[in-house]
């Protein structure tokens, strides 16, 4: 059995523009442990890495700029292309899940954030995907209106793009069905923490009665 097991996993995830990094952050600030799969799907498509390789033999030689993977090229590659999603997925879930195993066995903190944006689409019929290894769903939460605003902001793409992107995730309130615990990042940093300190307490008091 794999040590990670043992530990008490709080899945993160929310929409595109919710804010995860911002809750992630705080709880690092907390000495909690972060496993971010954003940050492990950069790190297997590094440069020179096989699955780099194996992407730029999928989807063409201009998706790799100055050895790196241009993203958005990638991202324009396979959108409203299934049988390219598809095949994405196939080349990259598998080390991804890897990386995650692997970090989630390193960490040492009394609980896990595991940060994953699609958390809840990793679910398919029975299969749990990623969420099998949480013992709680966090959702950052915001309405849409948010989502587009912040999201179009921080990436310097069009309304209508960001709007694409939301329509293929999980809808809001299917997300939210899912979750444990939700803080709604629709106003300021304070107001985010001041949700986020009561969860961390709560987290720890969990993870001593399950001890």
């Amino acid at each position: 059995m794999q040590p990670f097991l043992h530990k008490f996993i709080i899945g993160l995830t929310g929409g595109i523009g919710s804010g995860k990094t911002a809750v992630s952050n705080w709880f690092a600030t907390q000495g909690i442990d972060i496993v971010d799969a954003d940050v492990i799907s950069r790190t297997i498509t590094a440069k020179g890495s096989p699955i780099l390789t194996e992407l730029q033999k999928a989807f063409g030689a201009d998706i790799v700029v100055g050895g790196e993977l241009d993203r958005v090229a990638l991202r324009g590659r396979i959108f409203n292309n299934p049988n390219a999603v598809a095949r994405l997925n196939a080349i990259t879930h598998p080390a991804i899940r890897a990386g995650i195993h692997k970090e989630l066995s390193k960490t040492k903190s009394p609980y896990v954030i595991l940060s994953v944006p699609l958390l809840l689409e990793s679910i398919k019929g029975e299969d749990k995907g990623l969420t099998a290894l949480c013992q709680r769903i966090l959702v950052v939460d915001v309405p849409v209106d948010v989502q587009i605003k912040r999201a179009s902001q921080r990436d310097g793409q069009s309304q209508q793009q960001i709007l694409d992107i939301i329509s293929r995730q999980i809808d809001r309130a299917t997300r939210l069905a899912y979750a444990d615990d939700v803080v709604d990042n629709s106003g300021d940093l304070e107001a985010l923490y001041a949700q986020l300190a009561i969860l961390h307490d709560k987290y720890l008091t969990l993870v001593d009665k399950s001890l």
